[in-house]
């Protein structure tokens, strides 16, 4: 888990932005958070590690070059995920990750989508 982090994920989503969408960003992004808060219990951060390690991985059931159906895949893991775990996404977990999201989307953020997003947990 040492060389799981927030920049490797964060190189991850610029090298495919063009792709993803504002939800598969601030998915990526809540999970994070989740995973690095302490009172994510253990078998939460083992869903949130699978998601995120499915997520940055090269060897994918959908190959992530092919726009647009190549991430649903990853953007439906990561939903199912969220959903798995929402019990421990508090408002510091979603603040933290609506911040780093305005910054990566350059303030360009789609306050629908966070809100449907929002709207899963």
């Amino acid at each position: 888990m040492d060389d799981f982090s927030l920049s490797k994920i964060i190189k991850y989503l610029k090298r495919y932005l063009t792709q993803l969408s504002t939800q598969g960003v601030y998915a990526a992004l809540l999970l994070y958070y989740s995973w690095s808060n302490e009172n994510t219990p253990a078998w939460a951060k083992k869903i949130i590690v699978g998601a995120l390690a499915y997520f940055v991985s090269p060897i994918d059931a959908i190959p992530d070059l092919t726009p647009f159906i190549g991430m649903t895949d990853d953007i439906g893991l990561m939903s199912f995920s969220l959903v798995t775990i929402a019990c421990y996404i508090n408002d510091e977990v979603r603040d933290k990750a609506y911040k780093r999201l305005k910054i990566i989307m350059k303030n360009e953020v789609d306050e629908d989508i966070v809100e449907d997003v929002n709207s899963w947990l």
